[in-house]
């Protein structure tokens, strides 16, 4: 049986046992946020939860790492475009301070 989930308006299908990670790339779906600073796409990285690229709203539940989190029928996948760990951007700005010293 294929589980059903929703993002940006569009079904995504997934396995049972699947990551909703591993579904977004599966259907073609590489990036599902974007960090504050740069707007740049965020998606799967290290795809074990080591990291923070991954960070999905989940039935309305923010800063969910997708790479962990088990895709279940009728799943509801928003953006965290404004939520989530940034830390490329952080990583920017401690060098931007390093610069000013």
């Amino acid at each position: 049986m294929t589980h059903q989930m929703t993002f940006r308006g569009a079904t995504v299908p997934a396995d049972p046992g699947q990551s909703v990670a591993a579904a977004l790339v599966a259907a073609g779906i590489p990036d599902w946020r974007t960090t504050r600073k740069g707007g740049r796409p965020r998606g799967l990285f290290c795809g074990i939860g080591v990291c923070f690229d991954c960070l999905i709203t989940v039935d309305g539940v923010p800063d969910q790492r997708a790479c962990l989190v088990a895709a279940i029928d009728g799943m509801s996948l928003g953006d965290d475009a404004e939520t989530g760990a940034d830390l490329e951007d952080a990583g920017e700005r401690r060098n931007d301070d390093a610069t000013r010293a």
